[in-house]
Formats: C-alpha cells, sequence, structure tokens
C-alpha cells in the first residue's frame, strides 16, 4: 500500500512524517526544504510506504516540484493521499484540496497546527468540513503527535477506496463549460487515465501536458475553442482566470460555513511585528552579521570549545593508553606508528571538532526552525537579483552552507534552466560544514583572541567572491534576466527541541560516520606514503618520503600564495577526497597530536599565511561527491569539470591578491 503525503509549503508536512515513518528527515521552518521524494514504512506496518512529496501550491506544472508532484500522483498511483493543511491559512491551502477533489483521488485531509488555531482564539467546524468536501478530515498537531495514529488509521480505511466522485464545485457558465468538455473528452480521457471533468477543467486551463497527451482531432480543437470563448463572454475574463475564480468562490463560501469563530491569529501579528526590523530594507542584513557573529562566538569561542577541549583531553587520554600498551607489548616500529601517528592522531584531530559542529548547527537549527532564515531569503532577494538570480536560489545557497551536496540537488527547487544551473555552479563557493575544523584549527593558531571575527570574516569572504563570481557568470555565460520570485514568509515559531537536538545529531553522525570512513582511509594512505622513501623503505623521517616528494613537485604552484611548504600544499590535495581530511593529514604529516597541531602550526607558519590557507581551502574545488553532483545536475563530466577548474583559479587568484596585499603591511 502506497500513502503520498501532499500538502503547500512549510504546512508541517516533513513533520508529519517523520511522526508517522519514525523517520529523521530533516525538518526546516522555510520552504523547498524538500527537494525530492522522501519514503519511509509506516511505524508498525511494513506493508504500508508513506512518500513526503515536494511542497507545493498548486497541481499546474510551472515548477519542479509541481511537476514531480503531479507525476508521482498520476504515474504511479498512490491507495490514498493524505492532503496536509494548515489550519491558520485555511483559505489559502484549500487551493490545493479542490485540485485534489478535481482529480477524483481517494484522499484524507489531515487538517494541521489545530493547536494554534485553538491559541488564536478561531474554531473550525471539522464535520461540517468533511461534509462539504466529502473527504474525511482529521484534525492533528503534528509537532506534537496529537492525532497522528487516528489519521494514520483514517487513511488505510480511505485506502480501500478505489476511487472518489467529481464534488461539482461550481455553476453557471463555468459549470456549462466543463460539463460540455467532459462529455466531448470523455474517450480520451479514458484512454490516458484521466478523469473527464478533471480533464475538462485542465482544457480549460490550456494545461499543454494535459492537451498534448489528449491527442485531440481539429473538430475537437473547433469545439473546445467555441466552448471556451463562450465561457469567457459570459464571465467576462479569460479562461485561466475563469477556473481561480471559480475555486475561490467555492473555498470563500465554504470557509464562511466552516469557520464559526475567526479570532486573531497571535503568531501572524507577532511576526509581523518582528518583520517590521528583521527584514528593514537598511538594518536587515547588518542584524543577520550580527547575528551569524553571535552563532560563531557561541560555536567555536564558548560552549563549543569547550565541548571540543574535553573530548581533546579524552582522545589524547586514550592515544597515551594505547601508546604505552603498544609500547609495553614490543609492537614494531611500523605498526606502532600506524596506529598513533595514522589512526589517533589523524582520525582524532578531525572527531575533537565533533562537538564543535553539533553546537554549530544546533543553533543554526533555531535560526531555521523559527522562520528566522526564510526572511534572511526575501532580503537576499534584492542582492541575487543583481548577479542575476531570484531569492529562491538562497535556499540551495543556504543548505550548501551545511554540504555542498545536498545544496547541489536543491537547486532542482530553481524553476529556470538557466537559474538552476547558475545556482548550482554558486553552492560549492558556499563554505560547507566539512571546513569548520579546519577553520577551528587554523584559527585556534594564528588567532586565537578573534576566532568568531576571523570565522565570519571566512563566511563572509566566501559569498563576496560567490557573488563576484555570479556577475562574471551573468555577463558571460548566463546573460539574462532571473525569473520572479514568490515565496511565503512563515510565522516565527519556537523551534522543538527535541527536533534541534536530532537535527543536531544527524550532522553530528554524519560526521562521525565520515571520520571513520572516508577520512580514515584517506589517514592511511596518508600515513603509508608519508612513512616510506621512494624505494618503499619505511622512514621516520617525513621528509623523505613518497608524500614529500610528491609535496615539493606541487609546491612551487602554491610558493605564491605564501603555501610553498610541501605539507599545506599535500593536505589540500588530500582535501579532495573530504574537506576534514586536511585537518588529519596535517596532524600525520606534523607528527603531533590534536591539542598540539594548533601550537605547532603557530610557530611553523605566519598568521598572514594560515590566513591565506583559510581564504584557498574556503574558496577551491569541493569535494569529489560535490563534483559528481555537480556532473549530474549540469548533465556533462567535461562541464563539471571546467567548472571546478574556474573555481580552483578563483581561490588561487583571491588567494594571491591577499597574500601580495598583506606582505605590503606585515
Amino acid at each position: 500500500m502506497n500513502i503520498a503525503l501532499v500538502g503547500n509549503q512549510n504546512c508541517g508536512k516533513t513533520t508529519l512524517f517523520n511522526q508517522l515513518t519514525g523517520s529523521k528527515q530533516h525538518i526546516g521552518n522555510f520552504p523547498g526544504v524538500t527537494v525530492e521524494q522522501k519514503s519511509g514504512y509506516l511505524l508498525g506496518n511494513k506493508d504500508v510506504t508513506v512518500v513526503d512529496l515536494p511542497g507545493i501550491y498548486s497541481l499546474t506544472p510551472y515548477s519542479i516540484e509541481e511537476i514531480v508532484t503531479r507525476d508521482y500522483i498520476f504515474n504511479r498511483k498512490p491507495d490514498c493521499i493524505i492532503n496536509i493543511i494548515d489550519a491558520t491559512n485555511l483559505e489559502r491551502n484549500l487551493y490545493l484540496t479542490i485540485q485534489l477533489l478535481e482529480m477524483e483521488i481517494p484522499f484524507v485531509m489531515a487538517l494541521n497546527m489545530m493547536d494554534e488555531v485553538r491559541l488564536n482564539g478561531t474554531s473550525i467546524d471539522v464535520k461540517k468540513l468533511s461534509e462539504e468536501l466529502g473527504v474525511p478530515v482529521v484534525p492533528i498537531s503534528a509537532s506534537k503527535n496529537e492525532g497522528v495514529s487516528e489519521l494514520a488509521e483514517v487513511a488505510l480505511g480511505r485506502a480501500k477506496v478505489k476511487n472518489s466522485a467529481y464534488h461539482d464545485l461550481c455553476d453557471g457558465a463555468v459549470h456549462k463549460a466543463v460539463h460540455s468538455l467532459a462529455h466531448l473528452l470523455e474517450e480520451n480521457a479514458e484512454k490516458c487515465g484521466f478523469p473527464p471533468k478533471y480533464t475538462a477543467i485542465k482544457v480549460i486551463e490550456n494545461d499543454k501536458s494535459i492537451i498534448d497527451k489528449l491527442k485531440l482531432d481539429e473538430r475537437q480543437l473547433d469545439i473546445i475553442g467555441h466552448i471556451v470563448e463562450d465561457m469567457e463572454i459570459a464571465c467576462d475574463t479569460d479562461r485561466e482566470a475563469a477556473i481561480v475564480d471559480m475555486r475561490y468562490d467555492y473555498i470563500e463560501a465554504l470557509c464562511a460555513k466552516v469557520v464559526l469563530k475567526k479570532g486573531q491569529n497571535v503568531n501572524q501579528e507577532k511576526s509581523m511585528k518582528l518583520d517590521r526590523i528583521l527584514t528593514h530594507k537598511i538594518w536587515a542584513i547588518p542584524i543577520f552579521l550580527c547575528v551569524m557573529l553571535a552563532v560563531f562566538f557561541m560555536s567555536f569561542s564558548l560552549v563549543g570549545k569547550w565541548l571540543s577541549d574535553l573530548l581533546t583531553l579524552g582522545i589524547d587520554w586514550l592515544t597515551g593508553v594505547v601508546d604505552g600498551a603498544l609500547t609495553s607489548a614490543g609492537i614494531s616500529e611500523w605498526l606502532h606508528s600506524l596506529l598513533i601517528d595514522g589512526v589517533f592522531n589523524g582520525v582524532g584531530s578531525v572527531l575533537s571538532f565533533v562537538p564543535t559542529i553539533m553546537v554549530l548547527f544546533f543553533l543554526l537549527s533555531i535560526l531555521e526552525d523559527s522562520g528566522y532564515m526564510a526572511r534572511v531569503a526575501f532580503v537576499m532577494d534584492k542582492l541575487l537579483r543583481k548577479i542575476g538570480l531570484s531569492g529562491k536560489s538562497f535556499v540551495p545557497m543556504l543548505i550548501g552552507f551545511g554540504c555542498s551536496v545536498p545544496g547541489i540537488l536543491a537547486a532542482r527547487t530553481v524553476s529556470s534552466e538557466r537559474d538552476r544551473k547558475m545556482t548550482v555552479l554558486l553552492v560549492p563557493f558556499m563554505s560547507c560544514s566539512a571546513k569548520l575544523p579546519i577553520y577551528s584549527l587554523i584559527t585556534m593558531a594564528f588567532f586565537p583572541r578573534y576566532q568568531a571575527l576571523v570565522m565570519l570574516g571566512v563566511y563572509v569572504l566566501s559569498m563576496v567572491v560567490g557573488v563576484l563570481y555570479g556577475l562574471l557568470l551573468k555577463v558571460t555565460v548566463f546573460k539574462g534576466n532571473p525569473v520572479p520570485f514568490v515565496m511565503e514568509l512563515p510565522n516565527y515559531r519556537w523551534p522543538s527541541l527535541k527536533t534541534l537536538l536530532r537535527n543536531s545529531w544527524e550532522k553530528g553522525k554524519s560526521f562521525i560516520r565520515k571520520a571513520f570512513t572516508v577520512i580514515f582511509v584517506a589517514t592511511l594512505v596518508i600515513w603509508f606514503l608519508q612513512s616510506v622513501d621512494t624505494s618503499f623503505n619505511f622512514t621516520s623521517d617525513s621528509s623523505v618520503s613518497i608524500l614529500a616528494e610528491i609535496g615539493r613537485f606541487l609546491s612551487p604552484v602554491f610558493a605564491p600564495l605564501g603555501l610553498g611548504d610541501w605539507r599545506l600544499t599535500t593536505s589540500i590535495i588530500t582535501g579532495l577526497t573530504a574537506k576534514e581530511a586536511v585537518v588529519s593529514t596535517l596532524a600525520v604529516l606534523f607528527g603531533v597530536a590534536s591539542e598540539s597541531l594548533s601550537a605547532v602550526l603557530s610557530t611553523a607558519f605566519s598568521p598572514l599565511q594560515g590566513f591565506c590557507f583559510l581564504a584557498f581551502v574556503v574558496l577551491y574545488m569541493p569535494c569529489v561527491a560535490a563534483v559528481a553532483a555537480v556532473r549530474k545536475e549540469l548533465g556533462s563530466g567535461w562541464k563539471a569539470v571546467l567548472a571546478m577548474f574556474s573555481q580552483t583559479v578563483v581561490a588561487y587568484l583571491v588567494t594571491l591578491i591577499i597574500y601580495n596585499v598583506g606582505t605590503l603591511f606585515v
């Protein structure tokens, strides 16, 4: 059995999906979180699959989300649809519901956020709403898991109904046109598997995708033209507006019957007051920068650092215990070096940053789940338009700050092909979380008193360079204007502590998994190349190793950037496997534990070199997984390679400028 979740963006779909399946999909209080359909088994019933479809406002396929959702409904034919409604915005959400009714597919309405409805003093007659629509309506609060089990039971019962009768929503000229066309197109519609009256409505709307599938002859097209023309004259409007008016007239009349008491939307009023400040045309961006500075201060100079220091002490204690045990056992020198210098110093140096990263993502989740990030996207629209993008591109770019791969894939929500490809190329410039251990290490080594400020500077640098690169793309490869931007600003809400902790843990777990897979393998390879010379003899002098020879061969390329040391060069190269590998590589090459690495670096290099290293790392090409995602989205291997080469050249030129300007003052 297959149950699909369909609803507007930000109506609580993913939250409900997690409650129904026990899944841990990411939840965010801004539109566009669900990029592709996600599926999971219904809790306690492995025979039922629940699919979370992208959030949409209409089934008319203009955007990629609407195409994905409608194609899934028609091609996969789910046994039942759960239509999630934001009960605090009943009138707007019902527009999608009406279109589901027209499709004659069995569905259940989940009236979500009923706790907020009660708080606002509003009263909805659920029984009356169900009778008027002819579908079951279940009041729920997905975030509090209220009514979810009842909803699942109703959906399972509804899934046994193979079809649903069309519910007449209109009268007058539109009603006459729909019925006339339904009779005319009945045979064509049945061949395509479409309900006749739904087909008639889509033809009136001039839906090209449906009309093309119907394979209409000249006689039918001529009759359709006359029927639609008569309707437009009678309604005194165009064909598409006539259908929209028909739906909203029905919705308005329905809401008048079922909304018994309409109170003030408390959350909406509070949100409007906050938005006067947080979306102010002058103060919005400075406020955002201050908020991010506070986040970085908490993560890297206060809470996160304290927790990371505690974990570092634990790792160092364990390293000392294992080191002593290996020495006492008389383990061979090469195996001793592999375990201590390779595994413990390499992987341990990365793991020590897990608390910092989890604190950072906990704080970012608060901003995201509260609804603030949606405001940032709104504010950024004006800036992004200057580089040829709309505010819709901000969501993939924002996700890119977590990881470039889902950020690149999230660009699919951008409807324009031009804007989508530009977004794919700009997302890798956003500083992903995998680089956080590098930032933390370098700022701790060279800028201990100004860690938060330098961190903010690094993020601003990545965004500024991304903007300049976007301007270059706008006047060269991607000439033209961005698509119009429409975005819902959700009400501010208190984030759920359970959700915040779950999101932070998921990020931390992903980081730990990578530390014991990709980074572990990379560390072993680095240790091997650093521990044998060109004759493959074991050596304790890393300066004569194979890795040193590779680094020396490449270091002249990086020397103009102040990064001519072969160990820095080598760490940059290994960072292509996973950015976290940069830290483990340095730990292995310098032969020190995680707590000593920053002290060693501070004596080996100057602060200017440290900042140049940061600048290059934040800007050069992403890891191989992100490159693969770029190749997938651009549909071409050579285009992906060219894009990554271009990004690395940009990183080189920017770092070159920073180093040469810096030497004038230092």
